[in-house]
């Protein structure tokens, strides 16, 4: 037997209870015969208005995600999906390795982290250098730059938007990130990267690559893109960016 909307997979997602866009994004991305349910990571200080504030946000996560995995794992996931992409930079190349290792071993489930499917989209492109937008503090910045720098990716520029609370990264606005993209652009970066799933991107990260004419991977996206080829699942999807429509 199997679901009967979720016939050809159900995702289990784990996301900070903070984020509003990772969700809907995950739902407008969905194809026939694919769900994804969402278990909650409970942030009760979102001030992340500077180093030690984001510190604190991870650490929250760090101390609720086993039992975020837990409560999901009621509903039979076939695969598990981080809504969330701090966490999977953390660390570099080892950190992010431990993490999924983390998941695996709670779910015994394969997992798509914003990290790892990064990595193969930029594969992918042939990419070498990047520019990145983050709504990170210096210090999510420097790890982002030490995980891509780890696998051989240099990181020639980054804009950390230094959003002061985990709600007002999804305040960002579209001028907002149309600027910011512009200004990590130049003609020897290869491709964009967006990082943190409750930045809006999606739409804007399709259109962007037709007027800057290179790739421009927004997190929720490549995320979404990995857990759907790592289970065969090849549907083209519009409006979310060459990798799901050409990938």
């Amino acid at each position: 037997m199997t679901d009967a909307l979720g016939w050809r997979r159900k995702f289990g997602v784990i996301a900070p209870s903070t984020n509003t866009i990772v969700e809907p994004d995950f739902y407008r991305m969905t194809v026939p015969g694919v769900t994804s349910h969402f278990a909650r990571i409970h942030i009760r200080d979102q001030n992340m208005s500077d180093d030690a504030g984001m510190d604190r946000l991870l650490e929250q996560i760090r101390t609720e995600i086993v039992s975020a995995c837990e409560r999901v794992l009621t509903c039979e996931p076939d695969y598990m999906v981080m809504g969330m992409s701090a966490e999977t930079f953390w660390g570099g190349i080892e950190g992010n390795r431990q993490f999924v290792k983390q998941i695996h071993d709670v779910t015994g489930l394969e997992v798509a982290t914003g990290a790892e499917a990064c990595r193969r989209a930029l594969e992918l492109f042939g990419a070498k250098r990047i520019g990145v937008v983050t709504p990170y503090q210096p210090i999510g910045d420097e790890n982002v730059i030490r995980f891509f720098g780890e696998l051989g990716f240099e990181v020639a520029a980054i804009k950390g938007l230094r959003c002061p609370t985990a709600v007002s990264i999804a305040h960002v606005t579209e001028h907002e990130l149309r600027t910011a993209l512009r200004e990590v652009d130049s003609d020897d970066i290869d491709a964009l990267i967006q990082c943190g799933t409750n930045l809006s991107m999606v739409s804007l990260a399709d259109e962007a690559e037709r007027w800057l004419g290179k790739p421009v991977i927004a997190i929720n996206a490549a995320t979404w893109w990995m857990a759907l080829r790592d289970n065969n699942i090849n549907d083209r999807i519009e409006n979310a960016g060459a990798l799901l429509r050409d990938h």
